[in-house]
């Protein structure tokens, strides 16, 4: 009779191979395959391991915030009297005026009111009364360009520095230059909005043509953190031992013949993490057992604030665990044209919802961090994919803008209350101090104690960056 011979696939399959198996790291150990767990003061030698920065680092872990569909900046941070001088007339002046969507009408004005806050009088619009409070606290960049117009380009770019696919993300190159600073948690952690993912999906936290050990791990706001941490009540704990032996010595035998496989290396690594984790993440992420003031900081109390409060808290708490690289995204493709940030149809009314959504959580995570004395040793950005058009789409809405946008950074030592470069009068064009998504990977990198131009990874024969060959630090965050 002749053999029957069940691909590997098959058999992990079949024996409940993948997260669930939870006890693989245990028993590669016991073949001398992995490194033992840390004794107190002990290093783990796993890509995961602490390593040095290029010089001193004034930030060890980074929460950005990022609000897919694209923000109006002339609508939030960076207000334009010239848009309600010139009201109503055609933009003029600037070239041949490059729409997404078509419909291009006149100049529109800002539906909301611009107050000044603080003691560096900075103006934020009414929608972030909350946010308005810590303006102090803040450095807001006017002038930073994109090469896209399009949503998924455009997420590319902030996210890996360039507009295609396939390229490292920020975070795997933080976690690759850095290590983590917790070996029983991942170092870069993805939480992105309940209504869905952002535009581009998964490619946003790849890990490219990098080790795919580095990619983000996604991280559920509500819920269990992680779908199947937890291995079945049904399992006792010498039948998953069993099964995981004869797994481990499998995988061993076959990253053996195939040493160059990123995708095995990366699977083993993470059944070794999972089983870390199993003890340390459901701690980490309990958010539940956070007193009552705190969830109130964060906006929990209402049904408005409260899921991305829980997304804000959650960060908080993995900062605290040592987690290096948090991303955070609002806006989800449930509906592009309600649940995101793309305001075509209504700038007021979609701006108005979704401001009400963040604010106050942005606020309360700020709160916290300094009253934990964690905002100095983290840095929070908060960023969207582009700006939008001075003018109007039929009247009402506003469409896509990468030749300037708005953000903000905070903490790391940052100097708040400064406005860094500048859009032109109507918020077309940055005009003053352009800066480029280069730029801003370098400042991030430079604020974690990393030279640009010295991390680099050999790919293809050639050392590649995730600035590429361009990008300097912004003089006024990094100095």
């Amino acid at each position: 009779m002749p053999k029957r011979f069940v691909s590997r696939r098959d058999f992990l399959f079949e024996a409940g191979g993948g997260i669930s198996g939870l006890g693989l790291a245990w028993l590669l150990n016991q073949d001398s395959l992995l490194a033992a767990p840390c004794a107190a003061g002990e290093t783990i030698q796993t890509p995961f391991a602490p390593r040095k920065p290029h010089f001193n680092a004034r930030a060890k872990s980074v929460i950005s915030l990022f609000m897919s569909g694209g923000v109006s900046h002339v609508d939030t941070f960076d207000p334009k009297a010239a848009l309600t001088r010139f009201a109503g007339q055609p933009l003029v002046g600037k070239g041949e005026i490059v729409v997404r969507q078509g419909h291009p009408g006149p100049l529109m004005a800002s539906p909301f009111e611009f107050k000044q806050y603080g003691q560096s009088g900075m103006p934020v619009s009414s929608i972030f009364p909350h946010v308005a409070s810590h303006v102090d606290e803040l450095a807001f960049v006017r002038s930073v360009i994109g090469r896209s117009n399009d949503h998924v380009m455009a997420h590319y770019e902030l996210a890996t520095g360039t507009v295609r696919m396939g390229a490292p993300s920020v975070g795997a190159w933080v976690t690759y230059g850095l290590g983590s600073q917790n070996q029983n948690l991942p170092a870069f952690v993805v939480i992105y909005d309940a209504r869905g993912g952002p535009f581009g999906g998964p490619a946003n936290w790849t890990a490219g043509y990098m080790p795919a050990v580095y990619q983000g791990t996604i991280f559920r706001a509500a819920g269990e953190p992680i779908i199947d941490l937890t291995p079945p009540g049904s399992v006792t704990s010498e039948q998953q031992r069993r099964r995981l032996d004869l797994l481990g010595k499998l995988n061993a035998m076959d990253e053996a013949r195939n040493p160059a496989n990123s995708e095995l290396a990366a699977r083993i690594s993470s059944y070794e993490l999972a089983y870390r984790m199993q003890a340390c993440a459901p701690e980490a992420v309990d958010i539940e057992h956070e007193s009552a003031a705190t969830r109130k900081l964060y906006g929990m109390d209402h049904p408005v604030t409260e899921p991305f409060g829980r997304q804000c808290l959650m960060a908080r708490r993995l900062v605290e665990h040592g987690v290096r690289f948090i991303q955070l995204y609002h806006g989800g493709l449930g509906n592009q044209n309600t649940d995101t940030w793309d305001a075509h149809e209504d700038i007021r009314d979609n701006h108005t919802r979704h401001a009400a959504e963040v604010d106050l959580p942005i606020s309360g995570l700020l709160t916290d961090l300094r009253a934990r004395g964690l905002f100095d040793s983290t840095l929070v950005i908060w960023q969207s994919e582009f700006g939008r058009m001075p003018i109007s789409q039929r009247g009402v809405g506003r469409d896509h803008n990468p030749g300037t946008m708005t953000i903000f950074m905070a903490g790391a030592g940052i100097k708040g209350g400064q406005a860094i470069g500048a859009s032109d009068e109507f918020g077309y064009k940055a005009e003053v101090q352009p800066v480029s998504v280069h730029d801003l990977h370098a400042t991030i990198l430079h604020l974690l104690g990393m030279d640009h131009t010295r991390l680099t990874y050999s790919y293809q024969g050639r050392q590649m960056r995730l600035t590429d060959v361009y990008g300097a630090p912004i003089p006024q965050v990094a100095g």
